[in-house]
């Protein structure tokens, strides 16, 4: 199969009125961090089935689709990386890497961030220097940022905190509510795994964080100790 092929598949599922309602949930207005995006108005499961069927898309059709305006066709070229990259050789992983953070304009949403920043970026740098996030994250690129600190939950997984920690220390003053959000939600995962070491980083930060990192942060301890760091605000 052929990227025509799959821009037809596409085509053939479009949906206009589910579009209108996609691009209006992601923010497309003028302003909005989603402007200008198109949307044809597939669901994420119906993306992801097209995805498979295209799983070894050459890599110059894989790089077209992530260039193309309509969110969808983004989201697929997303997907496929994720699944040649999880089978790929070394060379084959690291060609994937490369491409990705050299094209990541195109990865211009939370969504695309979220389905792409552990697999790609937080698998590729497990066993690399990791001081790439650390620049990301001290970037004026909001999606960058956001790969940075998404790609962390790759680590958290295996049990590795640190970079968590250290990246949602350094971006406690961030001014976007998705970096807020995504901090807020890997600190959460560090807890699923270890909440000594989550609350360890509350009782540090908990003045200083922005109310919703906090609400994400917490919402898996027991009641009592939500409580708690709300009241501390």
């Amino acid at each position: 199969m052929d990227q025509p092929s799959i821009l037809s598949l596409f085509e053939s599922q479009a949906n206009p009125e589910r579009a209108a309602f996609v691009a209006r949930y992601f923010k497309t207005g003028p302003g909005q961090y989603g402007e200008n995006d198109l949307f044809l108005g597939l669901s994420v499961g119906q993306t992801r089935a097209i995805a498979k069927q295209f799983r070894t898309l050459p890599q110059k059709d894989v790089l077209s689709l992530l260039q193309s305006p309509y969110h969808e066709h983004r989201a697929a070229a997303l997907f496929i990386w994720v699944d040649q990259f999880k089978k790929g050789n070394p060379l084959q992983r690291m060609e994937i890497f490369e491409s990705y953070l050299a094209h990541r304009q195109y990865v211009n949403n939370w969504d695309l961030v979220d389905v792409s920043a552990r697999d790609l970026v937080g698998a590729f740098l497990y066993d690399q220097d990791r001081s790439l996030l650390y620049d990301y994250a001290q970037s004026n690129h909001l999606w960058s940022v956001r790969i940075a600190v998404i790609a962390t939950l790759y680590f958290i997984k295996r049990k590795e905190y640190t970079d968590t920690l250290a990246l949602c220390s350094l971006l406690l003053s961030h001014p976007h509510d998705l970096i807020h959000k995504a901090c807020g939600w890997m600190l959460r995962e560090v807890g699923q795994q270890d909440r000594e070491v989550l609350t360890e980083f509350l009782d540090e930060h908990t003045l200083q964080m922005p109310r919703t990192m906090l609400r994400y942060a917490i919402e898996k301890l027991p009641e009592s100790e939500r409580q708690y760091y709300l009241k501390l605000k």
